[in-house]
């Protein structure tokens, strides 16, 4: 009579409901992190199309950028507007995250040195990660967390300046721009934690965010900026702005963060000043130098620091 342990080895042996639940949630982490890296390189991009857009004022470049970027959830969803059906919470958390991150920036921009003001701003993704624990349930912070966030935000300083010193205030004198600088980037990182908290909305609905946040940028400009005539050029740089950085980036970023682990992908997001360096550079024709090396290595081994967590 055969054995009946024999049955139950080798390639009839089934795996567990733990090794199926093991497995759906590292598809999920590499999916997240996919996700996540696609929202980072696109808004890597931001920088090197912003230059050749710099004389067209900010608030219309993002007002026309948004509403572009809205459009993507039509065919995302099926042509389905149903989806943009959210809470009016929500909706304010969308319109309080794209809105309000862009509109303090500006302000910041306008009344700070621009390269420590957006510095300043850079501050999202340490936000991201130190914030998780008071905004997340069941989310403690680690020691490699932390160390990652310090790593990556250094990476991305150099980045930002060259390792070059600032001159935070000329004269001794404070720059109050550093203070909407530091809201801008406690409203986006709050604002992708809060996203958790909220009743769940399908991914689709950011493009109601996108609409309205476009249309309240449209109306600062008429405002507060001058009218601009657009050629042809600016034109096709403007919808390739709206359907990146200002638009497909923020669905995968919303996506990564549905499906992934927010301390981690606050890590990720130190890469977005050094894609930018980078883009920039490779406009210019220019070579990186020792600071961007640097800042390469230290974000690198920041990701991989913040990647380590299994919890």
């Amino acid at each position: 009579m055969p054995s009946m342990v024999a049955s139950t080895s080798g390639s009839d042996r089934q795996p567990t409901s733990a090794q199926h639940n093991y497995a759906a949630k590292m598809n999920e982490r590499r999916s997240s992190t996919w996700l996540a890296l696609g929202a980072i390189a696109l808004w890597g991009g931001l920088a090197p199309i912003g230059v050749q857009l710099e004389h067209v004022p900010p608030f219309l470049l993002t007002g026309l950028g948004l509403l572009i970027g809205s459009a993507i959830s039509l065919p995302f969803s099926g042509w389905r507007l149903a989806s943009w059906r959210v809470p009016l919470r929500t909706l304010a958390l969308g319109v309080y995250g794209l809105f309000g991150f862009h509109f303090l920036l500006f302000i910041a921009l306008r009344n700070a040195p621009p390269v420590q003001a957006n510095l300043v701003n850079y501050l999202w993704p340490l936000g991201i990660v130190l914030l998780s624990p008071l905004f997340l349930p069941n989310v403690r912070l680690q020691a490699h967390h932390v160390l990652a966030a310090i790593l990556g935000f250094t990476g991305a300083s150099l980045a930002i300046t060259g390792g070059q010193n600032l001159v935070w205030a000329p004269q001794g004198t404070f720059a109050w721009g550093y203070l909407p600088a530091l809201g801008s980037a406690f409203i986006w990182a709050s604002y992708s934690l809060w996203t958790r908290r909220v009743p769940a909305f399908p991914t689709s609905a950011i493009g109601l965010f996108g609409l309205v946040s476009g249309l309240l940028a449209l109306a600062c400009h008429f405002v507060l900026e001058p009218a601009v005539q657009l050629n042809l050029h600016e034109d096709l740089l403007l919808i390739a702005m709206g359907i990146g950085p200002l638009g497909a980036a923020f669905y995968l970023w919303d996506a990564a963060l549905k499906a992934g682990d927010a301390r981690r992908i606050g890590v990720l997001a130190f890469l977005t000043p050094l894609l930018s360096t980078l883009g920039l550079l490779l406009i210019r024709e220019q070579w990186p130098d020792l600071s961007v090396l640097a800042a390469t290595a230290l974000i690198i081994a920041a990701a991989f620091i913040g990647s380590l967590n299994r919890h």
